[in-house]
């Protein structure tokens, strides 16, 4: 808004802090949506993989479908002697060598799928079982707990563990990570995951982007762990030494699906962090909309903005004589519309506060003394 009189103030929102004795999370955090957006992170990535193999499969199946046609019709030029025979076979050569990349993509796509974080055949190999004796540790199943009841039971992990929690996300070297998670076993859970995000989506609002990036990778860390768990039905405590063996093994393949969905994570934290910005932003704006109501309701800004030029003038220099003499060449009812509307937010006060004017016309004739 260009007004002179009032401004928001922005800045606000550039250094936001987080102290060690203050609630959990960041007041700006909806704790309870946090549960549902990190499961509809996960679902649109499993929607975009789907997307991904439907448009493979549509184009292998339209590649195909062209070489048999083109087969077709180059059998019939070669009995025919047709004059467009080599340029049919031009043709069908293209199409196969297209086949050939194709079918490239398509072992692609089967060793990504092969190479996915979770995939049962691909975390199963020697060295993730050899810690397994007999009967195998089953996973605590999920406690069917009400939003609210996990907010709480999450606010009060939390403040047991915090310290540590803030420990493990400053870590950097794998190995320092496993050997903390194994010593502090208690971390390996959802509410870990949880801060974590917590933190992150915190720190990118707060512009602190290398250090969101750190604890942001540490996340992604805890995730994988949380997601093994899960597919293989396994407590999350037993999946530590499997996690961080398969990672610092550093496969090419699947360092880059790790490295993949960290990127993705990141970007979705920014969204977020975005997101909360512009929404504490515009309850800013709406806090101080409401506080500068005028007497009849309205907001002084926005009134202004909807006044003609010539009495804009007038308030910006607040200059009552102008102002009367702009008044009186006025069409009467457009003065009583605009005067009425000013008195109702406040940026016209009738007779100094003193004394109700029964229209606009009567306010316009008796300007508050100064």
């Amino acid at each position: 808004m260009h007004n002179k009189m009032i401004m928001v103030d922005y800045s606000k929102w550039k250094n936001i802090e987080i102290s060690d004795d203050e609630d959990e999370t960041h007041p700006n955090i909806d704790t309870p949506s946090l549960f549902r957006w990190r499961h509809q992170a996960r679902v649109e990535r499993m929607e975009e993989r789907k997307r991904e193999m439907e448009e493979f499969e549509k184009k292998k199946s339209a590649n195909l479908k062209q070489i048999t046609e083109l087969k077709e019709k180059v059998a019939q030029a070669e009995k025919s002697s047709a004059e467009n025979l080599e340029a049919l076979k031009k043709s069908l050569q293209d199409l196969e060598k297209k086949a050939e990349t194709i079918k490239k993509e398509e072992e692609e796509l089967k060793k990504k799928d092969k190479l996915t974080p979770w995939n049962v055949d691909t975390i199963s190999k020697p060295g993730f079982q050899k810690t397994v004796i007999n009967k195998k540790p089953s996973r605590p199943k999920d406690e069917k707990l009400t939003e609210e009841e996990r907010e709480a039971r999450m606010k009060k992990f939390i403040k047991e563990n915090e310290k540590d929690l803030k420990h493990f996300g400053m870590l950097r070297k794998y190995e320092d990570s496993r050997a903390f998670l194994k010593a502090h076993p208690q971390l390996v859970c959802e509410d870990t995951a949880n801060y974590l995000v917590i933190w992150c989506i915190n720190l990118e609002m707060e512009e602190k982007h290398e250090l969101m990036q750190h604890v942001a990778h540490q996340t992604m860390c805890m995730q994988y762990i949380l997601e093994l768990s899960k597919q293989l039905d396994y407590d999350a405590r037993m999946c530590i030494d499997p996690f961080f063996y398969k990672i610092q093994i550093a496969e090419v393949e699947y360092k880059k699906s790790f490295d993949d969905e960290f990127n993705q994570f990141k970007e979705r934290i920014r969204k977020r962090a975005g997101e909360k910005i512009e929404e504490a932003t515009k309850e800013i704006e709406e806090k101080e909309r409401q506080e500068r109501q005028g007497p009849g309701g309205l907001d002084p800004i926005e009134v202004f903005e909807t006044l003609p030029e010539e009495l804009k003038k007038c308030f910006e220099s607040q200059d009552i004589q102008l102002l009367q003499e702009t008044i009186s060449k006025m069409d009467e009812e457009d003065a009583k519309y605009h005067m009425k509307r000013c008195v109702d937010s406040g940026l016209w006060v009738p007779d100094g506060g003193k004394k109700k004017q029964e229209d606009a016309g009567d306010a316009a004739a008796d300007p508050p003394k100064e």
